[in-house]
């Protein structure tokens, strides 16, 4: 062997424990322990790819101007509440809202308020049909917030009603997740934009990215709100049931009017704000409808100082006394999640998980099994749903609490996705979401432990496989 082919093994060498060292050093005091033991896994087995790759997706960034907008925008909203006092909902007793409520409005900015009416829409035909009426009969105002919209014939029934409101002089604007709609971008934005309608693609990629975050964050809500009299949220996008060939979609939206349509609004317009710069003029009040049902809305996401869904859904955990059922198509937990869902049902809490049976993510899939066994050991009852691809995402806490949104039970979702969440303290919507969840249940298969522990070590393998990439899900 010559002496240059000695030199470049050398230096090669200590490139690469270089990159190791560098790497133990490094990537703990930037993420969590367990999302760090995955790079740090990754890194020390291929390091020369692992680093570029951590560099790049490691840590859920966003540029210090969005994080800066988001700031403003919070306290514009706080501010915006202050003399709003007759608006705010106050728990009476000493049930587990008067702890949520606080900790939701330090969390996510917004109040607990009376006086609205929430309708849950288990239909997804319908509750699409809903929303292009709204716009139809808009006035005033059209906003609309979504992650993905597809070229298909939901995509052209929203535009078509996006584009008759505009014509009508009604302002219109639409804000669409840049990789989610790409689709939909590509094929509607143009026409929108001739016609009146002010589009935004949330997040923008490719070379922009830099301005934006992280290469692989998302906007994941779905909101709209229409005149400031009537709101959407709830985890169903602007495509056709069937967007996922040969496993259709079953979604769970809450409608809502009363005073939280403002908030709905607040959260679009500081989605605009962060991506554009512009601020939108919200009205701050609206009087409370002749429903009495109390609400309150939790964004999250990565330009806030925590991570707000993840501790909402754990202190709503923690809290349960005598039921909890968790709905989600995405169930890939960190382990704070996992230990308060067994400590729960170790306590007597009767624990349900409904997660679709079929699921259009692999890898996700075999991750998601890897918790079954622990969580079926310690008392939680699991139900496949089998007849559609259960994308609800929505969760009831004993009969005080329900949370309705876009928020998944997963990592991504606590960290990496700007999500949106709908509390209710409203026993009449805690009541329809208990005949949605039995409606579920009557669908489903409910795996025991020992059927679970039977399947092949082989399947077992690979889900411990894809468990080792939970944080890069």
């Amino acid at each position: 062997m010559s002496l240059p082919d000695l030199n470049f093994g050398f230096w090669l060498l200590l490139a690469d424990w270089s990159v190791r060292i560098g790497a133990l050093l490094w990537i703990p005091s930037r993420t969590s322990s367990a999302a760090a033991r995955s790079w740090l896994l990754l890194v020390f087995f291929v390091p020369l790819l692992g680093l570029p790759l951590y560099l790049l997706f490691g840590h859920p960034w966003l540029s210090r101007e969005r994080v800066a907008r988001q700031r403003l925008a919070s306290q514009v909203i706080r501010d915006e509440q202050a003399p709003l006092a007759h608006l705010r909902w106050t728990p009476k007793g000493d049930g587990a809202d008067t702890e949520i409520v606080p900790l939701v409005e330090r969390l996510g900015d917004f109040m607990a308020t009376h006086g609205n009416r929430v309708e849950l829409l288990d239909d997804y035909d319908g509750s699409l049909q809903r929303l292009i009426d709204d716009i139809d009969g808009a006035a005033r105002r059209v906003h609309l917030l979504y992650y993905l919209m597809f070229d298909d014939a939901v995509g052209d029934r929203v535009t078509e009603a996006l584009l008759r409101a505009a014509r009508r002089g009604v302002e219109c604007r639409l804000l669409l997740d840049a990789v989610g709609a790409k689709r939909g971008l590509r094929r509607y934005a143009g026409r929108l934009r001739d016609g009146g309608v002010d589009v935004q693609a949330l997040l923008p990629g490719g070379l922009r990215w830099r301005r934006s975050g992280r290469m692989d964050l998302r906007n994941h809500r779905k909101v709209a709100v229409i005149d400031n009299t009537a709101g959407y949220i709830g985890s169903q996008n602007l495509a056709d049931a069937m967007f996922v060939p040969g496993s259709p979609n079953r979604e769970l939206v809450a409608r809502v009017e009363g005073p939280v349509v403002a908030h709905l609004e607040a959260v679009f317009a500081s989605d605009w704000f962060i991506e554009t710069g512009e601020r939108l003029e919200v009205v701050a009040t609206l009087p409370a409808c002749d429903h009495e049902a109390a609400t309150q809305v939790l964004p999250s996401g990565p330009a806030y100082p925590f991570e707000n869904a993840r501790d909402t859904v754990n202190a709503l955990i923690h809290l349960a006394r005598r039921e909890l059922v968790l709905v989600t198509p995405y169930f890939v937990p960190d382990e704070a999640t996992l230990a308060a869902l067994r400590i729960a049902a170790l306590s007597g809490v009767q624990v349900t998980l409904i997660v679709s049976a079929s699921n259009n993510q692999p890898l996700t899939a075999l991750a998601q099994h890897s918790y079954y066994d622990e969580l079926l050991a310690a008392g939680v009852r699991i139900a496949l749903y089998r007849p559609h691809f259960l994308h609800a995402k929505h969760m009831r806490i004993d009969d005080g609490i329900a949370l309705v949104g876009s928020i998944n039970l997963d990592i991504r979702s606590f960290a990496l996705n700007a999500e949106v969440g709908l509390l209710c303290y409203d026993r009449d919507t805690l009541a329809r979401m208990r005949t949605i969840e039995d409606s579920y249940l009557a669908d489903a298969e409910f795996p025991t432990l020992d059927a679970w522990r039977r399947r092949p070590a082989w399947r077992r393998s690979l889900e411990g496989l894809a468990r080792l990439a939970d944080s890069f899900m």
